[in-house]
């Protein structure tokens, strides 16, 4: 089993709407390469994520926006800022860098 199976992410753009249904189709490609399989992937505007966050494992988002959920990172949550929010490679690299694949 993979360690990151049956965790819980949420991916966030300004108003969870286009950019982060991309973002959860594009996270599914990655998960499904690496053959983890998720509880959840749950994709929102940056003001339900910034409440909601503490209640996932992996929050992804722009890099610009990551800075936002500085609460849910003291709680655990593993928060991930992107450069190109589309990217499976830029993507599947910074959850490397961020030690979560075995």
């Amino acid at each position: 089993m993979a360690k990151m199976d049956n965790k819980k992410f949420m991916v966030c753009c300004a108003n969870g709407a286009g950019s982060s249904l991309m973002m959860k189709m594009t996270l599914q490609k990655v998960l499904t390469k690496l053959d983890i399989k998720p509880a959840t992937i749950h994709h929102c505007s940056l003001s339900e994520g910034k409440t909601a966050s503490q209640n996932y494992d992996v929050v992804l988002c722009a890099r610009n926006f990551a800075n936002m959920f500085d609460d849910a990172k003291k709680k655990g949550t593993v928060v991930i800022g992107l450069k190109n929010i589309m990217s499976a490679p830029e993507m599947e690299q910074a959850m490397k860098d961020a030690d979560l694949l075995d």
